[in-house]
């Protein structure tokens, strides 16, 4: 043990910092569940505006745009004078439109963010030498691909076998590697590796007595070095909120801390030893902004002054041309339908819901969340393995699989899975084409001609699922319990003769992050397992009259189809045959019809293409395996609207709002408006911001170039390149066409018609809720006919929508 080391333990302050500090991180899903994450959730309980400047402060990110974009878009309309002036007001501002516009002009100019240790080493290193920063980012991004990839199967074992924690892991494994002695170039660095505490806890109490870090400084230290290495620290997170989900503990983000904080350590020690005159300087340096960093978080709300109110002024004149939609809107009834369509709430559904009701007013389309409320885990048969067809932060409580296995598709299921767990691992990418050759090549061009169906776990064309719930089958009363309270949300008033039940699934190839473009309510998957067991739960017989005995009598002649929307292609495929031959007609017409609307965002080539071409020139790009931009998913999105479909039936609202079908009027003692406040609002808030921060900060918060992506792991996550951080959000062909940005950057608006006194009480029921509305994550407004207020800290204040 180092003279250095001395018995020490951490304060009760020290403990409490330590551990807020691991909480910062939200938690990212791996590349086979990829969902929509805020990255920031675990800090809602903050104001926005002081978290952005806490992001600036510790790790230079950028929660705007830079001021340049906001000014072009006020050149191109898209923010107005009125509203540039009100946010300007909010901000305690009240200059003329000129003189305002001058102002914010101004180039803020740059501040130091915060630096760890090894960035102030790096100042002082010689250009010859590697950054100590990058090394020491690859060196634990390289182990924790190791580690959680299983691909040193002897060290795993021993790592097993001691139950050594995942920092006590990487020093063992670091007291082995003397590559880091040569690639940094230090001769003597090793040595320090054995000199670090064996113990985690003994390291945190080493490193911040000999670092000097005071209390009240080690919650910033703590989280800037999680910061720095957020994609493994989100990875590490979830891991921790999925043992949290089934009450265990997983703490594995405190030992990366440990790790990131022993680097800090080895450095120190190390300059100290063999490098006086940089020591000193870094000595210097480290005090002075532990000393002075209540000065500089100062230094960075300041420059974020402009940039914060052209943000705002452009969610304010974004909300104004929605608002302006809403209160001129005319209700518009259907006749009694023919066809009712229930869709995800997915923001792409809107367009398709649009041109299948333009058809006919005997047309209906509602807006559910995805997983159609149905708590449900997939379960192939003849398999062990499951997978989560609900939102992440739900656990599951019912697995669900076909009654009889396919062996073919168990077969071509396993043959798949084997294909990916070795091409899609991070350091077999080269040597499998290597060792495959042409034959590989030959496979690509083929999957360029035929597209790869191959998805994992997906279901059969079963006629009977089976529900269990801890081992038993459901019986008929759980079910038709089960099946109440989808209805008692859905909120339908008959029963049409047909009723699609259409959960959503994109296609496309070459693809890690395919399960972004899925549903996100169901997990990153595809709605096919959910809308195929509600089909069979509503149109079960003994189900049916269980319900009527519970308030839902449905007519016999009533047909509930499952289906899924393609939202690469726009096909929507039903699952059983369809009595009502008219519907494949609208069904058919409707693709047609948002094809020719998706088309110019795409490629404006599929305008000038007659209506054959350009439906398979739509396939042909989900087959493409070089398509980097095969759809835009989600881009874009900027409200989510709980209100029943009748007032929302006449607008085109381009394909930018989520839309949940609510009556208030059914809803006596408002337990449905807490439902949807708690559970899809959050969802459409993670999807929000994801695409938000992904837009303002790709470095940090999104996934850099598609092209460059390499798999790590079965599906744990994806390196731009060969090495560095793992990377979490959107890439930027997401986000961007190469000269515009796809997505616009605004906190979500959410519009919902219900009493004031009704939205307020469930405010007030929820601490979550009153954190993102009151610290403004996202905005709250009750829209009543020609009116719309907004709700804030506990107040209703109007909207001039009329302006």
């Amino acid at each position: 043990m180092s003279d250095f080391t001395v018995s020490q333990s951490l304060t009760t302050q020290q403990q409490d910092a330590l551990q807020r500090a691991t909480k910062c991180l939200a938690p990212n899903w791996p590349l086979d569940r990829m969902i929509a994450v805020n990255p920031l959730w675990n800090l809602v309980d903050r104001p926005f505006d002081n978290v952005a400047t806490d992001m600036s402060l510790l790790a230079g990110i950028r929660c705007h745009m830079p001021v340049e974009t906001y000014l072009s878009w006020y050149e191109e309309g898209r923010i107005q004078n009125q509203q540039l002036l009100q946010a300007a007001h909010e901000y305690g501002l009240n200059l003329s439109a000129e003189a305002l516009i001058v102002h914010l002009s101004k180039d803020t100019g740059r501040v130091q963010s915060w630096r760890n240790i090894a960035d102030w080493a790096d100042l002082t290193r010689s250009n010859h030498k590697m950054s100590w920063h990058d090394e020491i980012t690859h060196q634990i991004s390289q182990f924790c691909a190791a580690h959680y990839q299983d691909q040193r199967p002897m060290l795993q074992r021993q790592y097993r076998q001691q139950s050594l924690n995942l920092y006590q892991h990487w020093l063992q494994v670091s007291r082995m590697d003397r590559g880091l002695s040569i690639i940094l170039s230090e001769s003597h660095l090793a040595d320090e590796f054995d000199l670090l505490p064996n113990d985690q806890e003994q390291l945190f109490a080493t490193a911040i007595s000999e670092l000097k870090v005071p209390s009240q400084s080690i919650y910033n230290y703590g989280q800037a070095l999680l910061l720095d290495i957020n994609g493994w620290g989100a990875y590490l997170a979830y891991r921790a909120f999925e043992a949290e989900k089934v009450g265990k503990s997983q703490d594995d983000v405190r030992s990366l801390l440990a790790i990131k904080l022993a680097w800090e350590l080895v450095i120190w020690r190390y300059l100290e030893k063999h490098q006086a005159d940089e020591f000193e300087a870094l000595k210097e340096r480290w005090g002075q902004q532990l000393l002075h960093t209540h000065e500089l978080r100062s230094q960075h709300h300041d420059a974020l002054s402009i940039p914060r109110i052209w943000a705002r002024a452009l969610e304010l004149s974004e909300q104004h041309r929605l608002q302006q939609q809403l209160v001129n809107a005319q209700p518009k009834p259907s006749d009694k339908a023919t066809l009712q369509a229930i869709f995800c709430i997915d923001v792409r559904s809107e367009v398709y819901r649009r041109a299948l009701e333009s058809q006919s007013r005997e047309i209906e389309t509602y807006g559910f969340a995805g997983f159609f409320g149905l708590p449900i885990e997939y379960e192939q048969a003849g398999t062990q393995v499951s997978r989560p067809q609900l939102p992440g932060l739900v656990p599951a409580s019912i697995r669900v699989f076909e009654s009889t296995p396919n062996e073919h598709k168990l077969a071509q299921t396993s043959r798949h899975a084997g294909w990916n767990r070795w091409g899609n691992a991070a350091a077999a990418t080269f040597s499998m084409v290597e060792s495959m050759g042409w034959w590989y090549a030959f496979k690509l061009f083929k999957k360029s001609l035929k597209g790869d169906q191959g998805h994992a776990l997906s279901p059969t064309d079963a006629p009977h699922w089976t529900l269990t719930r801890q081992g038993h089958a459901l019986s008929v009363d759980d079910q038709a319990l089960l099946a109440k309270g989808v209805l008692d949300t859905m909120g339908l008033r008959y029963y049409a003769p047909t009723v699609l039940l259409v959960g959503h699934g994109s296609h496309s190839c070459n693809n890690l992050q395919s399960a972004g473009l899925e549903c996100g309510a169901c997990g990153g998957q595809t709605g096919e397992v959910n809308v195929r067991v509600l089909a069979q739960l509503l149109n079960d017989t003994q189900v049916r009259e269980a319900l009527a005995k519970l308030g839902h009598e449905i007519p016999s002649h009533t047909q509930f189809v499952a289906a899924l929307h393609n939202t690469m292609t726009d096909h929507v495929t039903c699952f059983q045959e369809v009595r009502d031959g008219f519907v494949y007609d609208w069904l058919q017409q409707a693709t047609y019809l948002t094809q020719l609307e998706r088309a110019p965002r795409l490629d404006p080539a599929l305008l000038e293409m007659d209506k054959q071409e350009r439906n398979e020139a739509y396939l042909k790009r989900a087959k493409d395996w070089s398509q980097t931009r095969p759809e835009w998913g989600l881009a874009d999105n900027n409200a989510f609207i709980i209100a029943p479909r009748q007032y929302t039936r006449a607008l085109d609202l381009n394909g930018r709002c989520f839309l949940h079908d609510y009556d208030f009027h059914l809803d006596p003692d408002s337990a449905v408006l807490e439902r949807l406040m708690t559970a899809p609002m959050l969802v459409t808030h993670w999807i929000n911001m994801q695409y938000n921060l992904s837009t303002t900060d790709n470095f940090k918060f999104g996934s850099g170039n598609k092209v460059l992506h390499n798999a790590v792991g079965d599906h744990i996550g994806v390196f731009e390149g060969n090495g560095g951080d793992l990377r979490i959000g959107l890439a930027m062909q997401s986000l961007h066409d190469g000269q515009q940005w796809m997505h616009t950057p605004q906190r979500l608006a959410v519009y919902i018609r219900a009493p004031q006194s009704a939205i307020a009480a469930v405010v007030a029921k929820h601490a979550l809720l009153q954190h993102l509305i009151n610290h403004q994550w996202l905005y709250v407004f009750q829209w009543q006919d020609q009116s719309i207020h907004r709700f804030h800290a506990g107040e209703w204040h109007p909207c001039p929508a009329n302006d």
